[in-house]
């Protein structure tokens, strides 16, 4: 029995999940931002996109990267109703006022991280992925036992699907610098929340833990 969640990542095992990295919530023309001003804009998500454009994406990108090179499964959900009107979302999106209709540009990932053409995205109605989709099937079919996760919004969905994930039995390894919220307060507060859930390491540790691993 496994007594402890601090063991490395065995890429024949291991999943990398991106949540919500999506033009929706990732780009600055995405929906959850219509209609702002840009003096609005920028005093409610200018530091969220300055930690996404300088810092958060690029670690995206060198841990997708890394993981294919392991031959790690690569997993995206991105929020997105199953139909145009969004009348399958949750009550929560609903009250929220979220609705990324089926097939729209917004419930694409955005490009820098784009899917390969066999990867698998999973559209998702709820907060939390393990809920609104059928991943934690998927995921037993693969044989994954260990979660590495990365996304947005750190202390809303990546929170969410952390303690769903490890309540489900998977091992989890939360990528503390491939997160955002919207300040550091809030991303702060949210990796002391979970701490207890899983593991937290850098992109640059995880990086280092599997160029360790054999081929």
């Amino acid at each position: 029995m496994t007594r402890t969640r601090d063991l490395p990542i065995k890429p024949p095992e291991a999943a990398l999940l991106f949540i919500d990295v999506q033009n929706f919530c990732a780009h600055r023309d995405g929906g959850e931002f219509s209609g702002l001003s840009d003096a609005a804009f920028e005093d409610k998500y200018g530091w969220y996109f300055g930690q996404l454009e300088n810092t958060v994406i690029a670690n995206m990108q060198r841990l997708q990267q890394a993981c294919r090179a392991k031959d790690i499964e690569v997993m995206y959900t991105t929020i997105e109703s199953l139909t145009k009107d969004g009348r399958d979302r949750s009550l929560d999106y609903k009250i929220t006022g979220f609705n990324v209709p089926k097939g729209s540009w917004d419930g694409q990932v955005i490009d820098e991280i784009a899917p390969a053409e066999d990867e698998i995205r999973l559209p998702k109605s709820s907060s939390s992925v393990f809920v609104s989709t059928h991943i934690d099937y998927i995921l037993r079919n693969l044989g994954v036992r260990q979660i590495v996760i990365s996304g947005l919004i750190t202390d809303q969905c990546v929170e969410s699907a952390v303690r769903d994930a490890c309540d489900l039995g998977y091992l989890v390894t939360l990528v503390t610098d491939a997160c955002a919220t919207y300040s550091q307060q809030r991303h702060g507060n949210s990796l002391s929340a979970i701490r207890g859930y899983c593991r937290q390491l850098s992109t640059q540790a995880v990086i280092d833990e599997l160029e360790e691993e054999p081929t």
